[in-house]
């Protein structure tokens, strides 16, 4: 669950990254309030399409499986993982 997490919120941060790094290629200084204002709501907008894109796009590449789940049990005293039979 924390990779998953991870994962949305590194997404979520590109466009702010990618806009920092062109204040850098401008000579900018990205560190100054002035160079983002204005461009904030356009970044959390940018980072929230690409974070729900990847949702959508795994929800629809994820692999499906059929059948019952049978979780992790003992059998003659050695774990047996968790599978879809």
């Amino acid at each position: 669950m924390t990779r998953a997490i991870l994962q949305q919120l590194v997404l979520f941060f590109v466009p702010f990254l990618l806009f920092g790094v062109y204040l850098l290629l401008r000579r900018r200084n990205p560190f100054t309030r002035h160079e983002w204002d204005g461009h904030v709501p356009w970044l959390v907008i940018a980072g929230m399409l690409l974070a729900i894109g990847a949702f959508v796009y795994l929800g629809i590449t994820a692999e499906r499986h059929s059948g019952a789940y049978v979780p992790t049990h003992l059998e003659n005293g050695r774990l047996v993982p968790g599978q879809f039979q």
